[in-house]
């Protein structure tokens, strides 16, 4: 036996005993799905999606590692019909069969290779930095593959760049890469995509509560002192994302 297939046995073994209890072992998440904590979740990413979200609400939108269901909820609160996830782990799509029951059990790279051209839009919140390498690539790969011209990927990860960024990429045993917006927007170009675009996930200003614009404002002053600090020291300010976990939009051509 060689040691690159002792190395696969050992990574997919170690997957298989993480991800088969992930919501209760590393999410401590429930059985029984959070109606209003979902609520409050969907109210500050209302926010952060704005202007991303398809116009038509007959869109086919896929959410992948769709986790305890949060984001699906979150688009059939807005009106969504065509809604469905994917996730590896049997505890979370137990959870997110209680919004939904088109939600599959699967890896998400296999299930997108069998669904070519055929997503208005992909989500992926908190996957990517789960891969290895050559799987966030060969992912990527796939997502394009999988949306319809014109089609829109959504993904949340861990930022690199930020002061927090390694507490958030060393605080779950399975996380396996960090990226900064700089690179996966390299990333996404390299694999076909264009009109990317980099939020951070900052306290919203408004429409989520008067304390969460307060967060908002003092945040503001944090991150001047944050960009001055990059500025002094390196002669730039960087991408301007410095929220621990960022967002990123990218469109497949037309």
């Amino acid at each position: 036996m060689t040691n690159k297939t002792k190395f696969s046995q050992f990574s997919t073994t170690y997957r298989q005993r993480i991800y088969a209890n992930y919501g209760k072992n590393f999410q401590d998440t429930s059985e029984t799905f959070d109606y209003a904590s979902s609520l409050r979740w969907g109210s500050a990413y209302s926010y952060y999606l704005r202007n991303w979200l398809p116009d038509i609400k007959t869109a086919r939108i896929v959410d992948l590692a769709c986790g305890r269901g949060a984001l699906l909820h979150f688009f059939k609160d807005q009106g969504y019909q065509n809604i469905e996830g994917v996730d590896i782990s049997p505890d979370q799509v137990a959870l997110s069969r209680q919004i939904t029951p088109n939600v599959t059990e699967a890896n998400v790279i296999k299930y997108l290779e069998t669904h070519v051209n055929q997503f208005d839009l992909i989500t992926g919140f908190d996957i990517i930095e789960h891969f290895y390498k050559d799987e966030l690539l060969c992912f990527l790969d796939t997502a394009y593959a999988a949306l319809k011209p014109g089609g829109r990927l959504i993904l949340q990860t861990p930022n690199a760049e930020g002061p927090w960024g390694a507490q958030h990429r060393y605080s779950d045993f399975t996380h396996e890469i960090g990226l900064t917006p700089n690179a996966l927007g390299r990333l996404l170009k390299i694999t076909g995509f264009i009109i990317l675009e980099a939020r951070e996930c900052n306290p919203p200003p408004y429409g989520y509560s008067l304390f969460s614009s307060i967060r908002f404002g003092l945040w503001q002053l944090i991150r001047l002192h944050l960009l001055a600090w990059n500025l002094i020291e390196t002669g730039s300010a960087g991408s301007r994302v410095l929220t621990r976990v960022f967002l990123m939009s990218a469109c497949k051509p037309r």
